[in-house]
């Protein structure tokens, strides 16, 4: 890995990741399995694009990372989608007023899908 800051990211986005995958098969709460796969998200986007260069933004919007992701790697475009439905569910879940979010298995697995499928991309690029 030629940038020891992006691979620092990655480790803890992977731990994120594991660990959402974990509760997700052990039938835990759904709510925190797509809070962890947002976190997982975020830390592999932005080691991704400080692995290119970018400089580090302190934000948690996904869409906006993959936004900056595109720029180099178009293949990113097509997960914008994703990223506003985990951004949108990040910001409802962790700042009340409101009730918890609510997100069936089979939503919170496509999550999961989506989230591999951007994890390859960025280990493809950056040579994990």
């Amino acid at each position: 890995m030629k940038n020891k800051i992006a691979q620092e990211w990655f480790e803890r986005a992977q731990r994120d990741f594991e660990t959402a995958k974990l509760i997700y098969h052990q039938r835990g709460y759904l709510e925190e399995v797509v809070f962890l796969i947002h976190q997982a998200i975020e830390k592999y986007l932005k080691g991704y694009l400080i692995f290119n260069g970018w400089k580090l933004k302190k934000i948690h919007d996904i869409e906006t990372l993959l936004n900056e992701a595109k720029k180099y790697n178009n293949e990113f475009t097509e997960f914008l989608d994703f990223g506003r439905i985990l951004t949108e569910f990040y910001y409802e879940e962790r700042y009340p007023p409101g009730p918890i979010s609510e997100i069936s298995k089979d939503e919170t697995k496509k999550l999961i899908e989506h989230a591999e499928k951007i994890i390859e991309i960025v280990k493809k690029e950056t040579g994990l």
